[in-house]
């Protein structure tokens, strides 16, 4: 089992750890509760070091990535960050992506840690008649990230305080941007993207210094609120953001437009697994349930209605924000209408459930 750099640092933390991907990962540090709270009120600290991080540098870079993925990437400019997918060649998704572009030629492609040797491989394979390098950089690259409403405030007391320097102020730095920064004198990325539903910024930086990034935010946020979050409260707060999660809404056995990702296929061009997009005609769409009662549908629950089941729960739980359950789901598409009444069948109780658009949660507008 993999461990992230930051491991001395949950541990003297007190976390609780797991087997995520092959990593021994925080789960948890004082109660999901808190931690899920605190991202919502104030901010969390995240280790996300077990992503994958491949680099993609060369003349043909754009060329490339139009190819291998399923967008297009030639209107990015530096310092631009872009969702992604990576399908297969029958059109199956085999990982949802971000894509920065740091440079003219250079690109950072971030993978989920459960898929790094699929997205190493199948990008590595597509590059053969391109000029480009297709790097691993995983191993060493570690990200560490500040999610909620006092994270701006938190990296601008750093700036102040001289230990990150920015390429150009901070507030510039718009949702989905990447810039370049100093951090103790030390190269890193900052990016403004995240998995919570809040505002917030990804560090990307040597493992090295990866621990001095974590106090740094640890400490100078202490004040305002913020502490260590573990992978537990991540996966509430996605869920209340409605953002898949790929083994769950996401797979080689899902077409983007079932998981309502059709905005993120190109419309023009060929890339590999374009001509096997779209799903089967019935095939099921992945819809929000609010579900009655505090009993929380989990994973593999059926979804059904007028006694067939219709569908399959994907995520479920009892919303800490909402203070009741919420769940993603994959159902007959003639059901899938805002305002359908289904029920979940909760350990032989049929739970009345509504379909909901996503996101359960919308947070507040910055100012």
């Amino acid at each position: 089992m993999r461990s992230s750099p930051l491991e001395a640092a949950h541990e003297a933390a007190g976390a609780t750890f797991t087997d995520f991907a092959g990593y021994r990962m925080p789960v948890r540090y004082s109660s999901d509760l808190a931690e899920h709270h605190a991202v919502r009120t104030a901010a969390g600290v995240f280790d996300l070091s077990h992503m994958a991080e491949i680099g993609v540098t060369g003349p043909d870079a754009v060329a490339f990535l139009d190819h291998a993925l399923a967008g297009t990437f030639g209107a990015m400019t530096v310092g631009r960050a872009k969702y992604s997918l990576l399908l297969a060649e029958d059109g199956g998704i085999l990982d949802d992506l971000v894509v920065y572009r740091t440079e003219e030629h250079v690109f950072l492609v971030v993978a989920n840690a459960s898929n790094r040797q699929v997205a190493v491989d199948a990008l590595t394979a597509r590059a053969d008649a391109f000029d480009v390098q297709v790097s691993d950089d995983s191993d060493t690259t570690a990200l560490v990230a500040i999610q909620g409403p006092a994270a701006a405030g938190t990296l601008d007391a750093l700036v102040v305080a001289d230990r990150l320097q920015p390429e150009t102020p901070l507030d510039e730095l718009r949702y989905y941007r990447v810039l370049h920064a100093l951090f103790d004198g030390a190269e890193v990325l900052v990016a403004r993207t995240g998995y919570t539903g809040e505002d917030g910024f990804e560090i990307y930086s040597d493992p090295s210094i990866a621990g001095d990034i974590w106090d740094a935010l640890l400490q100078t946020g202490a004040d305002r609120g913020v502490v260590p979050a573990g992978l537990a409260a991540r996966d509430t707060l996605r869920l209340e953001a409605g953002m898949p999660l790929y083994g769950h809404e996401l797979g080689t056995d899902v077409r983007p437009a079932q998981a309502g990702l059709s905005r993120v296929v190109a419309t023009s061009g060929s890339f590999v697994g374009d001509s096997g997009v779209e799903p089967a005609p019935g095939a099921r769409v992945l819809v929000g349930l609010v579900t009655e009662g505090r009993r929380a549908p989990r994973a593999g629950y059926d979804v059904v209605h007028e006694g067939q089941v219709v569908g399959t729960v994907t995520s479920g739980a009892l919303s800490p924000t909402l203070g009741h359950p919420v769940a993603m789901a994959f159902v007959d598409p003639d059901l899938a209408t805002e305002g359908q009444l289904l029920h979940i069948d909760v350990r032989g109780t049929a739970i009345p459930s509504t379909v909901t658009p996503f996101p359960f949660y919308r947070r507040s507008p910055r100012g």
